[in-house]
Order: C-alpha cells, then sequence, then structure tokens
C-alpha cells in the first residue's frame, strides 16, 4: 500500500504508548492498532485531528505517500 501511517515514530518521539493515545482520542487500542497498521480503509478527519492535536503534529507527520 502507498500510504505509510508514522503513528508509532510520533508515539516515540512523544514517549507516549499506543493506549494512552487511544484513550485521549477516544478510539479503542483495537481501532488505533488498525489504522498504526495500515489495516484501515480511511480515517475520519476528526480522529486525524484529534491524534494531531494530542501529538502536537501535523498530518503530514502522521501519513506518508510512496509510490510502490
Amino acid at each position: 500500500m502507498p500510504i505509510i501511517v508514522n503513528i508509532d515514530v510520533m508515539l516515540a518521539k512523544r514517549k507516549m504508548q499506543s493506549k494512552e493515545l487511544a484513550e485521549k482520542i477516544g478510539i479503542t487500542p483495537a481501532n488505533l492498532s488498525i489504522l498504526k497498521t495500515g489495516r484501515a480503509k480511511g480515517i475520519r478527519f476528526d480522529t486525524l485531528e484529534a491524534i494531531c492535536k494530542v501529538l502536537d503534529c501535523q498530518p503530514g507527520d502522521i501519513l506518508e505517500y510512496k509510490a510502490e
């Protein structure tokens, strides 16, 4: 898949665990895991906004495009 999800990178930079992020943005750890592994078919803008707010980053820090 040409879209790479870098949530793990941002979590490491912020020294935060996935469980803590999931709680702060109001989704289950299982759904966050689906996002992190790139298995999600899409992401809601309000979820992306919440992730960016909690991790203090831009959407481009989380999502990356790489041609196959």
